[in-house]
């Protein structure tokens, strides 16, 4: 057995080996010596204890400044208080009961120790708890050159664990750090000599006995290079190995369900679109599996001003109230389910002014489908639009086709009749500026809305040749009727006509007369009406596009294979489509296609959604469909017993070629007749044996299409996803952030949080309103047995404590009722102040979400239940209490319910943790941006790369244990390429023994199997 391959508990005994395998997960020699320093205490200088973070095992160098002992429980109990100094802060110890008597005698004021043990509060102030020490220097009588020598060490600070402190840790290493002689040298002497570094046993004894920081750095070089090096070795292996494996090459085929898909599509596809799907078809055309990770199918960076308007089942909604899972209208007048969301700070925003006098904003790469006579169909940005505006005669060149209307329904009653109310509202004339459509008949279904407007045209309007017009209306009430109008899929435009009134041009599709049956005599003749530009639909033909000026903008993604919505007065916009067209060119080849995704609301919504722009073309072998179609099946786990027979039939028969489904694709009994494409989305959702179950059911390898909208840092894309060939449509640029977002460090700055409170009161007196976040709801089934209750503690939980142990408790999150009891009577007094959480009674919490929407109430004190109930362009101050609590997507989605007026929207994020500690830097990282891409590399450092190789990805368990992939990708990349070379030079690794061992170490039975599923 080699040394470094020894098991610890022959060295090390039984029981100190049994701890370090069941907490640290060190089980030989070679793990152990792996197991590096997580940093270094130089022992002439004190650690800073003012940058202790809260509720983590730490290890302090120290100085005793003062000890005493302290009687309890009226003289039954005592305690050891020892207070440590660093010059920069003080930090104190408490020992117990029996424990006191040893520290007693060994902490004496002027010893130093180092001392580990568990950061907590106690009155406001850290302390650790019966803490393990180990005293550093015992008296002065050593003499001064043993203290010199003692002084300049640099000691090794070890990851340790509560049942074995760093000391220890470094009295193990020593035992083994011998058998660092034997370590074998993964890297060839060629690439070590040429990027100069030192020998592995050399930087094994350099990384946990350095003699100074120069030995530290050379260390640290040579091992990151270690991991990062066989790490890409097994990828590139993992590459070329994929392409030694026998697949089908799925070519397109002319004439195919391809073509006639790409025939029927409104619009051309995009030069990103075109870029990425021939990538794709070329990898499908190989006889050996595409392996492609598709990242940002989602129109990502194609933006628009947070007031720009996306309609919702309910009606328009503000572009900056757009959270993950609102519902939209899709052109098509299908739903769709918003699943991105990227803030892009501000940018230069530009309008489109439309021929009707209708306009919408976006940035310069947003995306329209638009038509001309000569060019057809087409997808432009709005930077391709303004340098080919106009025809040669000056006429516009380009307009845009209405969305399909749809009923809406915004919740409110409707107690009048709809036609009458259009009666009422016309026979006033409509000359007063307070006529108004009243919100509950717009947003109402397309009966309704027909009615307003026919009793508004049969009231005060006339035929005007080939279209109706209605006379001289206040601007409040001509706008609502051309709303009305546009949502019918019809054109309105508005002429001024005197003191601000307008005529009101309309013109309806022929099953949505204006005016009422029985009325002859104002019958529109049909010859002309509404004739758009090109004389094909109620089309808006693009007039001009001027400039704005720069705003905040976000862009949303809706799963929808169109990935398009409905945008300002019933404009159609679009974002990006790819997947789905590989899918059709795998069934042109005579294959199948299965997309795996990640929940059935979501697999029912890609099959409605597929089959609805594919049309007769997923009705392949129905009574009706295409000659070249194929049939769209779904199959999840809900389904009844005969649907699901039957989609297991048209499967393994071949009669599917396209199959949308959840981990229900998985089980045994469903088997393809020749499984050719594999599409995962939302990769991360799913686990790898998932995965590989479903290709594993290919006669020979499916090719593997992976899709995630979530932006992925480059390293990350060489490590995790290394096998993987990438795509890239349109990462996300980083912006400029519109709402200011601050760190309250409120333990330290107490005032700070004073004024956190006065702000929130200043933009209620402006006429706006605020929302203060708690993480906990606070009432008795919600607090935990003795826990303390609010932000300062309850002296009726101390009292009853048994021993001071139980006061030690780490503080319960702050609480909504808790916090609002004391805003109530404290720093909020006199504002209108309501709570709102999940466990209210269904009318009281819709009361209170419908006061604050209409601005009854000044604040909202409330959970996470706002993300998504509450939508608010009024409010623009947000304080977030304990937000080290909330995660980087949770404190992201939280402060997007700001700011989304005219007016800035303010965050603040409220924290008790040191300013050292990895939560406020978390926090003050998340204060920094808005930027999705750039927000997907901090929460990766929080969560850490996980064991890229393994299955468990969340951080704990790393292979990669000097190697940070955010920090290191300088290392990460140069490794790549080295690593490519090599492998390509000499596939099998014949000439290089000591990297075939590495390898063999590093792929151990889970990650290799990890490796083969790809």
């Amino acid at each position: 057995m080699a040394a470094l391959d020894e098991p610890l508990k022959k060295i090390l005994g039984g029981t100190t080996a049994k701890v370090l395998a069941e907490h640290l997960d060190l089980h030989t020699v070679g793990d152990l010596l792996h197991h590096y320093p997580r940093r270094y205490a130089e022992r002439g200088e004190l650690t800073r204890l003012a940058d202790l973070p809260l509720d983590e095992h730490v290890t302090v160098v120290a100085q005793v400044a003062d000890a005493r002992v302290l009687k309890f429980n009226g003289g039954r109990g005592q305690r050891l208080e020892v207070t440590l100094t660093d010059g920069s802060g003080r930090l104190r110890l408490v020992f117990f009961g029996k424990g006191i008597h040893k520290p007693h005698k060994d902490l004496l004021p002027g010893r130093r120790a180092m001392f580990a043990g568990k950061v907590s509060v106690f009155n406001r102030k850290l302390q650790l708890a019966h803490p393990e020490y180990e005293l550093l220097d015992r008296t002065a009588d050593d003499g001064d050159d043993a203290v010199s020598a003692f002084a300049n060490q640099l000691m090794p600070i070890y990851p340790a664990c509560q049942q074995m402190a760093s000391w220890k840790i470094a009295k193990a290493v020593d035992a083994v750090l011998p058998s660092a002689q034997d370590a074998v040298d993964p890297l060839p002497e060629s690439l070590r000599e040429g990027r100069a570094l030192v020998p592995l046993t050399e930087a094994l004894l350099k990384i946990h006995r350095p003699a100074t920081k120069a030995d530290i750095a050379d260390a640290r070089a040579r091992l990151k290079w270690d991991e990062a090096f066989v790490l890409q070795v097994a990828l590139a292996r993992r590459r070329r190995a994929e392409t030694q494996l026998p697949a089908v090459a799925r070519t397109l085929a002319k004439g195919g369900i391809l073509d006639a898909f790409d025939v029927k599509l409104p619009f051309t596809l995009t030069e990103g679109q075109q870029k990425v799907s021939q990538e794709i078809f070329d990898d499908l055309a190989t006889e050996h599996p595409m392996h492609r990770l598709l990242q940002g199918e989602v129109g990502s960076g194609k933006a628009q001003p947070l007031d720009a308007l996306v309609l919702t089942p309910r009606g328009f909604r503000p572009m900056g109230e757009m959270t993950v899972g609102t519902e939209v209208v899709v052109p098509s007048g299908e739903l769709a389910v918003v699943d991105g969301v990227f803030p892009q700070g501000e940018r230069e925003v530009w309008r489109l002014v439309l021929s009707d006098g209708s306009t919408v904003e976006c940035d310069d790469e947003h995306l329209w489908i638009v038509g001309a006579r000569a060019a057809g169909e087409r997808v432009l940005t709005t930077r391709e639009l303004r340098g080919d505006l106009l025809r040669a005669d000056g006429r516009p060149k380009w307009s845009i086709a209405p969305a399909t209307p749809v009923d809406l329904e915004g919740g409110e009653a409707r107690p009048l009749d709809p036609y009458e109310v259009g009666r009422a509202l016309g026979d006033a004339g409509g000359d007063r500026p307070a006529d108004r459509v009243p919100a509950a008949y717009r947003n109402a279904p397309l009966k309704d809305r027909l009615a307003v407007v026919q009793g508004l045209m049969d009231a005060g309007g006339l035929p005007a040749g080939g279209a109706a017009v209605y006379r001289a209306a206040a601007a409040p009430l001509a706008r609502d009727l051309a709303w009305l109008v546009r949502s019918l899929g019809g054109r309105a435009q508005l002429h001024p006509v005197r003191d601000g009134a307008y005529d009101v041009y309309v013109a309806l599709p022929e099953v949505s007369p204006p005016f009422r049956a029985g009325a002859p005599e104002r019958a529109v003749s049909r010859g002309s009406a509404g004739r758009p530009e090109d004389g094909v639909g109620f089309r808006r033909a693009i007039h001009a596009i001027e400039y704005v000026g720069r705003k905040p903008v976000q862009c949303i993604s809706v799963r929808h294979p169109g990935h398009a919505y409905v945008t300002d007065h019933f404009t159609v916009t679009h974002n990006t489509m790819v997947a789905l067209r590989a899918m059709l060119g795998v069934v042109d080849s005579g294959g199948q296609a299965a997309m795996l995704a990640p929940t059935e609301v979501l697999a029912q919504q890609h099959h409605r959604s597929i089959t609805e722009m594919m049309g007769e073309l997923a009705e392949g072998g129905m009574l009706g469909g295409a000659e070249r179609g194929t049939k769209v099946v779904l199959l999840t786990g809900s389904m009844g017993a005969a649907a699901r027979r039957q989609a297991l039939l048209d499967l393994v028969t071949g009669e599917a070629g396209i199959v949308v489904g959840t981990h229900a694709l998985i089980e045994d009994k469903v088997q393809f007749h020749d499984l050719g494409l594999v599409v995962v989305d939302e990769q991360h959702r799913f686990g790898v044996e998932q995965r590989d179950a479903l290709r594993g059911k290919g006669k020979q390898p499916p090719h593997l299409l992976v899709m995630t909208a979530t932006p992925i840092p480059r390293t990350v894309a060489m490590t995790v996803f290394g096998d993987l060939e990438t795509s890239v449509l349109d990462q996300l640029p980083a912006g400029r952030s519109p709402i200011a977002s601050h760190v309250v460090p409120a333990k330290d700055k107490p005032h700070f949080l004073a004024r956190a409170w006065e702000r929130v009161r200043e933009e209620v007196a402006a006429g706006h309103q605020g929302y203060v976040v708690c993480p906990r709801i606070g009432d008795e089934e919600d607090a935990p047995k003795g826990a303390k209750k609010g932000a300062a503690g309850s002296k009726g939980a101390a009292a009853k404590a048994s021993s001071p142990e139980d006061v030690e408790e780490k503080r319960p999150p702050l609480a909504v009722l808790d916090i609002a009891e004391q805003l109530t009577t404290g720093p909020l007094d006199g504002l209108r102040v309501a709570v709102l959480h999940g466990r209210m009674a269904p009318d009281d919490k819709d009361d209170v979400m419908r006061r604050f929407a209409a601005g009854e109430l000044d604040v909202l004190v409330a959970t996470t239940v706002i993300e998504v109930g509450v939508n608010v362009p009024n409010a623009t101050a947000m304080v977030i209490m304990d937000a080290d609590r909330f995660g980087v997507s949770q404190l992201h989605q939280l402060r997007g319910r700001v700011g989304r007026g005219a007016a800035p929207g303010l965050c603040l994020l409220v924290s008790e943790m040191p300013e050292a500690s990895p939560a406020r830097a978390r926090l003050a990282a998340v204060a920094g941006t808005l930027d999705g891409f750039e927000l997907s590399r901090i929460d990766l450092e929080q969560r850490r790369e996980g064991d890229v190789l393994g299955q468990a990805q969340s951080g704990v368990r790393s292979s990669l244990r000097m190697l940070a992939v955010i920090d290191d990708e300088e290392v990460i990349a140069a490794a790549r390429d080295e690593a490519t070379e090599l492998v390509t030079a000499d596939p099998e690794l014949s000439g290089y023994p000591e990297l075939r061992i590495a390898l063999s170490a590093l792929l151990d039975d889970e990650r290799e199997q990890y490796l083969d599923k790809g």
